[in-house]
């Protein structure tokens, strides 16, 4: 039968992974069966997709992408993988969503932030205190090195303005904004979609203070904007940015890039 083991198509008679495990001289803390941890004694089917890793050791490239292709589906991994998706703005809902799309398997990354990382923003945002003080662009693409070190990363520590937004974001397929000041929220949105028609943008608005989570959702505001968030609640005293609704927002950004990047344009 014809299997893919450790990222390698081959063909076999061996009916069980524990068999095809000792024919091959192949030990292992784990066994990832098309996606799901499984028993050694998992009878083989035609197509299985079988990874054996030992627990806290860095997977080879190959393996790894067999790994994730097997979990995410292949189709869907293939087509995530191939593309480019932009984020515009790296704090609470940013630096979330960048490290969704990058445990979705997206294959190329642009973070685009000016700004270091502050005491103030670990509240919300996905930072450590030991990258106080790192431009949140590099501390950042610390973070995705370790969730997957094979995803293209392109950092740019800019402020983005209407001039170098072109320059910018050309290249990718879908944009995320998420910056706090409504003044670039704007000025980013209009510049996409007067300068880059073939780009598409989700942006956000309102997923401030502790309001119910169901008020939250994504909205198709015309042919290549998308808005997420309850747009209503702006940080304002007494009404703060906090994690849950912020992060509960960055995952509707984060999903309808998926969607939009699979061919999928209603929300």
């Amino acid at each position: 039968m014809h299997i893919t083991f450790n990222g390698q198509e081959m063909e076999t008679n061996c009916s069980t992974v524990a068999e095809l495990c000792a024919y091959l001289g192949k030990q292992g803390d784990v066994l990832i069966i098309n996606g799901y941890q499984a028993r050694a004694d998992h009878r083989l089917t035609e197509e299985d997709v079988i990874t054996v890793i030992a627990k806290g050791v860095m997977p080879a490239e190959a393996e790894l992408e067999s790994m994730m292709a097997a979990r995410h589906t292949p189709q869907v991994h293939a087509r995530v993988k191939a593309a480019a998706v932009a984020v515009a703005g790296l704090g609470g809902l940013g630096s979330n969503l960048a490290l969704m799309l990058a445990r979705t398997g997206v294959g190329k990354l642009l973070l685009v932030d000016f700004d270091i990382v502050e005491p103030s923003n670990l509240n919300r945002q996905n930072y450590y205190i030991s990258d106080l003080g790192l431009p949140k662009t590099i501390a950042l693409e610390q973070q995705i090195k370790k969730i997957n070190p094979f995803i293209k990363v392109q950092t740019r520590t800019v402020r983005v303005e209407e001039a170098n937004v072109p320059e910018l974001f050309s290249g990718c397929e879908v944009v995320c904004e998420a910056f706090d000041d409504p003044g670039a929220k704007a000025m980013l949105v209009n510049t996409i979609l007067e300068r880059l028609p073939g780009v598409k943008i989700v942006a956000a608005s309102g997923m401030a203070g502790y309001a119910s989570s169901n008020l939250l959702r994504t909205e198709r505001k015309m042919k290549n904007l998308y808005l997420c968030g309850d747009f209503e609640n702006e940080a304002r005293a007494g009404n703060g940015l906090m994690a849950p609704r912020v992060q509960i927002c960055a995952g509707h950004q984060a999903n309808m890039a998926l969607r939009l990047l699979l061919g999928i344009e209603e929300v």
